[in-house]
């Protein structure tokens, strides 16, 4: 029976007699409802546009949003079987819309983010070569300063924008090369801290954590943390760096500030890129709104796990599970 050959597909199928659902799949009543069996399919779809296709008895296609939720969208293919019957086959075309906007999203922002210190680099070089023979030396320093701290704010952007781009592009081939994860965490965080910081960097290191990654990735993972908790914990705290493996065969790294912590609507949306809890304290303290987005990629590159807690007032800990080598 045709019921039979339609029941199990995982597109939501109908056929049509006279206008008449008479048999509707397992995908399409969970879409639809029960109920729209032997109802008209023209009361069971509602919208104009899936109304019109109806209406038209003959072979077509539309566009229909809302069908069964506010904001998903259906492409519904009618085809005719014969003088009196139909099928009627939905496409969810929800997700591609969301990668659409999410593109357009990203587009917009990384422009208005490449715009800003683009337009307060020209806006002083011009007043500088305006000015030039009546400008006072100390002023002229001044301008230059920006001009430099502006360039370097575009030249992190730029490289945090082409980092994401690669990792995105290598996120379905998993490493192979066993990493020494103890010493790759050790390195990095040093190199996070940087010298100026380094004393506030209080380190846990578990030995031989080996695992299979891309050195380079994990690295400008770990970095990113660790310069995040500087940057946003408290400046007069220490940050630490907690590593260890567990009966699992998982190793977990732990990297927590103690800062003013972050408020619990913000966390889903930390590893958004450019979402910022605070854009002008992130801009003033040089961060891209690109960082967590990096590590969320890398993470999901290495088949791993990111979880983020934080407290008000207390701080933030941000916990990283990857498989040890052994575990493969």
């Amino acid at each position: 029976m045709m019921s039979d050959l339609i029941e199990h597909s995982q597109t939501p199928v109908v056929i049509t007699e006279r206008g008449r659902i008479t048999i509707a799949n397992h995908e399409a009543r969970d879409l639809l409802g029960t109920h729209i069996v032997g109802q008209d399919a023209r009361m069971a779809l509602r919208q104009p546009e899936a109304v019109q296709l109806l209406e038209n008895d003959a072979d077509g296609a539309a566009v229909v949003r809302g069908l069964a939720r506010r904001r998903d969208i259906w492409r519904v293919n009618r085809k005719q079987l014969g003088p009196d019957m139909a099928v009627i086959e939905f496409v969810n075309r929800t997700a591609e819309a969301d990668i659409s906007r999410a593109h357009t999203d990203f587009v917009a922002n990384a422009s208005h983010e490449l715009r800003t210190p683009l337009a307060s680099i020209l806006g002083y070089v011009e007043t500088l070569r305006d000015d030039v023979d009546h400008l006072d030396p100390k002023v002229a320093d001044k301008f230059l300063g920006t001009i430099q701290r502006e360039a370097r704010r575009l030249q992190d952007l730029v490289s945090d924008l082409m980092s994401l781009s690669r990792i995105e592009a290598e996120k379905h081939d998993m490493p192979s090369d066993e990493i020494d994860f103890s010493g790759l965490v050790e390195r990095a965080a040093r190199d996070g801290a940087g010298a100026e910081r380094a004393e506030r960097l209080d380190l846990d290191v578990a030995p031989n954590c080996v695992v299979r990654g891309d050195a380079q990735q994990l690295e400008q993972l770990v970095r990113n943390l660790v310069d995040n908790a500087f940057k946003y914990g408290s400046s007069s705290e220490p940050v630490s760096v907690r590593l260890a493996a567990n009966e699992m065969r998982k190793v977990y790294l732990c990297v927590q500030d103690r800062g003013e912590g972050i408020s619990a609507e913000h966390l889903p949306h930390l590893t958004r890129r450019f979402y910022r809890t605070d854009p002008s304290r992130s801009r003033a303290s040089g961060g891209t709104g690109l960082g967590l987005a990096i590590v969320k990629h890398i993470v999901e590159r290495h088949r791993g796990k990111l979880d983020i807690e934080s407290e008000r007032g207390i701080g933030t800990t941000i916990k990283v599970r990857l498989p040890l080598a052994l575990n493969e």
